[in-house]
């Protein structure tokens, strides 16, 4: 988490200046968040906010922990401990899950502080005097067992609304319909705590007149969701309470823990959750500044934002700016609410009551890095209706979009710079003087203008998937002007063409930086990191007016001369066994996780007590830690002789014309005709590049058909770890084309085989052939012609070189 700017001192609005004041739903404290939480909420705000930043907007990012009502109290009772213990457990664990995700917030508070008690109270006063509240007699909920008046939440039983029946839903909402209800509504309630049957019983409580205040509501509704272009679900949420008519809603409740009502006649009671938990907005701004009514009692010079999960709408549009209106007094009232739907698990909901889903302290645990989540979510957004999340989903986002597109991009320009003099600029940016007149950047930087005057306008009107999408087209943009310029030639034949296009492709570098900064604040960081900026750079593509009309102008945004760090990959790989690994381990709920984790620790201690091991051996016997990916079953050792390798030449070379990543290649291995091969090299290796070239073809796989084109061979690549670096396996230019490819030191003993599992070179291809994990890279057994070792140059990451 950030600390305060600006040397610790809070931020107060400052005159002729956009000041935004953003807030999160609170996130309530009876259990850690999942991923459904984080989007819906502290994400989603989080983006917007580090935008507001970049437009250099004056803007702070309110949050905090909802800590009073009954959830809490029953949370208590299952951990056998007090409110507050709860309260100061699960706080420490959201600070931890939103500090790895790299939530921006300016303040990160809770509703059970001396300022929640003294704002709520004051506000209640105020209603109080303007004649707002009501006191009723109401029929509610009494359990014997208990000796107490069930509150909203400890009450369990069958949902009364037709064609729902949940029989889990609880007092005041059903999770299922998603319908406010009344705890004597329910058909069959139980006592969440005894599971027995209350009765009803007369009790006093104090109401809100949501009917009195109508028009007034509806006054501000009309005007700010025109003003503030609330989303559409928002509206529709709030309508569908309008149209039900409103009634008057009971503010305080039978419980202990919560903020006390102070009126004689009530004192034994506290204030209902959501009446004053939308006031811990307030509350905690206090708690970052003395003078928060600068930001809360400012309305011509603050402008309100406000993110949630659409279950939380009616809260929002219509109990909290009715609660304002009624105390007379000139709040801030909320202009822009943004709401997103659900985001569902795998084959069913996200869920904290039941344990189900990917949880905030999970994400840490799979050791996925925090961009490649906060990418996944944001682009998953479920901004007009529940999206779905998956693990092969997440695998092909990581792998296709960051990985292949993003990645690919930045670590391709960096690199060619940083190449040594001869090859590349040797670390430095190029001068390109006469940019403008080049026909492929001008084109390149009028595209770039229209994107970026999207991607603005998506993201003032809330639109961050859209924003996000719009950004990484530009990244889409520099690797197809990457290409058409065939940089690679123009270093050689035409080095000023070559020196605008890198030092505009570099610009492109930093501009992604910027853009997606809000989306993916780590790797803008590493980026700049790369470029050899400091991670305080103010990153911006706006001049000091906050104008952008240099955005077409991609070259301007680094200087000639500029000195570049070491380039490396920014993101890896997810394999398919990950990816299998991932979703056994989180199926179903945490308790069922609990106890498959206990069986599975009991299991292995029986196993080691059984098995008479060496401590030496033992050590090699040890489980891995948890969260690593289990080891595929050992593959069939293959003996080296059989691989049939040989030195080919590419006599024609075509992309695949039913697939971006392929090449069609015909290969002479020294048979009367080619061979047909289709390699996925298109993305690391130029096409020119592979025009009559020798490489190393193994050729005694078994043929694979291939978007409908069958591959009779495979040609040898490396790669680094993470598949970032992707080099071909060439035979020394003296080779002779057919010549088998054998192997230097090779004794021809029976027991001189190397399983598959121990390779040390990776290859392209291995989700195109399964035979293919039978090229083993055999470690210190270099590939070897009658000309000379075969050499992979430049991989990195320890690969055989």
């Amino acid at each position: 988490m950030e600390d305060t700017p600006a040397e610790n001192s809070p931020k107060l609005p400052v005159p002729g200046r956009r000041n935004i004041l953003i807030t999160s739903a609170l996130p309530y404290v009876n259990n850690v968040p999942h991923l459904g939480n984080i989007i819906g909420c502290v994400l989603s705000a989080d983006v917007f906010a580090r935008y507001c930043r970049l437009r250099g907007y004056n803007t702070i990012y309110i949050c905090g922990t909802d800590e009073y009502g009954t959830a809490t109290e029953t949370k208590a009772m299952e951990e056998n401990c007090s409110p507050k213990e709860i309260c100061d457990k699960y706080h420490e664990i959201h600070k931890e899950v939103y500090k790895w995700f790299d939530i921006s917030f300016d303040e990160f508070g809770r509703t059970s502080s001396p300022q929640q008690t003294e704002i709520c109270q004051s506000i209640f006063h105020k209603l109080l005097e303007n004649n707002w509240l009501s006191e009723k007699t109401m029929l509610q909920l009494y359990c014997d067992t208990c000796q107490r008046f069930l509150a909203d939440r400890l009450v369990e039983g069958t949902c009364p609304t037709l064609d729902c029946n949940y029989e889990s839903a609880r007092g005041d909402q059903c999770e299922k319909c998603g319908k406010l209800l009344n705890p004597t509504e329910l058909i069959d309630p139980k006592c969440k705590v005894c599971q027995r049957t209350p009765h009803i019983c007369d009790t006093d409580h104090l109401f809100l007149e949501l009917p009195l205040l109508r028009k007034k509501l509806e006054d501000y509704i009309d005007s700010m969701s025109i003003t503030g272009s609330w989303s559409q679900n928002a509206i529709q949420a709030t309508q569908a309470w309008l149209k039900e008519g409103l009634k008057p809603r009971c503010i305080t409740r039978d419980l202990k823990w919560g903020v006390p009502v102070p009126h004689e006649k009530y004192k034994d009671k506290v204030f209902y959750v959501w009446f004053d938990a939308p006031i811990g907005y307030i509350s905690i701004t206090a708690c970052y500044t003395l003078e928060w009514e600068k930001w809360w009692k400012n309305p011509e010079n603050v402008e309100l934002y406000q993110f949630m999960g659409k279950d939380n709408v009616p809260f929002h549009t219509v109990m909290f700016p009715s609660t304002l209106i009624g105390t007379g007094e000139k709040w801030t009232m909320m202009k822009t609410i943004s709401v997103t739907e659900y985001l569902n698990y795998e084959t069913g909901k996200f869920s904290k009551s039941k344990g189900v889903g990917v949880f905030g302290n999970d994400a840490k645990d799979t050791n996925i890095p925090t961009e490649v989540w906060r990418y996944y979510l944001l682009t998953n957004r479920p901004e007009v209706s529940d999206t779905l999340f998956t693990w092969s989903d997440l695998q092909a986002k990581l792998n296709s979009e960051l990985l292949n597109n993003l990645g690919n991009f930045v670590n391709r320009v960096l690199s060619f710079i940083a190449k040594p003099e001869g090859a590349g600029y040797n670390s430095i940016v190029p001068d390109a003087p006469d940019a403008e007149s080049h026909n492929l950047t001008k084109d390149l930087g009028e595209k770039v203008g229209k994107l970026v005057d999207q991607y603005l306008d998506a993201m003032e009107k809330v639109k961050l998937k859209q924003g996000l999408r719009t950004a990484m087209s530009i990244s889409s943009e520099g690797n197809a002007y990457l290409q058409e310029s065939q940089f690679w030639k123009l270093y050689k034949e035409d080095p000023s063409s070559c020196a605008i296009v890198m030092k505009t492709s570099a610009g492109l570098v930093y501009l992604l930086a910027t853009l997606l900064e809000p989306f993916m604040p780590s790797f803008s960081i590493e980026v700049l990191r790369q470029l050899n900026l400091s991670p305080k750079t103010s990153l911006s593509f706006c001049n000091e007016k906050g104008e952008t009309d240099d955005k077409k102008k991609p070259w301007n945004f680094l200087p000639s001369g500029h000195s570049i760090s070491k380039p490396e990959p920014l993101f890896k790989e997810l394999k398919d066994e990950d990816v299998e690994y991932f979703r056994m381990r989180f199926a179903g709920s945490q308790a069922d996780r609990k106890v498959k984790a206990e069986a599975d620790a009991k299991k292995i201690t029986e196993q080691l007590k059984s098995t008479n091991i060496t401590e030496a051996n033992a050590k090699k016997q040890q489980c891995k830690p948890e969260g690593s990916p289990k080891a595929k079953p050992t593959e069939t050792e293959i003996p080296i002789t059989k691989l049939d390798i040989r030195v080919g030449l590419i006599k024609k070379v075509q992309k695949h014309p039913d697939a971006d990543a392929l090449y069609v290649e015909e290969i002479d291995v020294g048979e009367e005709s080619t061979r047909t091969v289709v390699s996925g090299l298109v993305k690391y290796i130029p096409l020119e590049e592979m025009q009559n070239r020798k490489v190393c073809v193994l050729c005694n796989l078994k043929p694979a058909t291939m978007r409908g084109i069958k591959s009779h061979a495979m040609v040898l690549a490396a790669s680094s770890d993470d598949h970032s670096k992707v080099e071909m396996v060439d035979p020394p230019a003296s080779a002779a084309v057919g010549e088998r490819v054998t192997f230097s030191g090779y004794s021809g003993e029976p027991d001189n085989i190397i399983s598959a599992k121990s390779k040390v070179w990776e290859k392209v291809q291995l989700d195109m052939h399964t035979d293919a994990e039978l090229v083993a890279c055999y470690k210190d057994v270099p590939f070897m012609t009658s000309a000379g070792v075969c050499k992979v140059s430049s991989i990195a990451n320890g690969i055989i070189s």
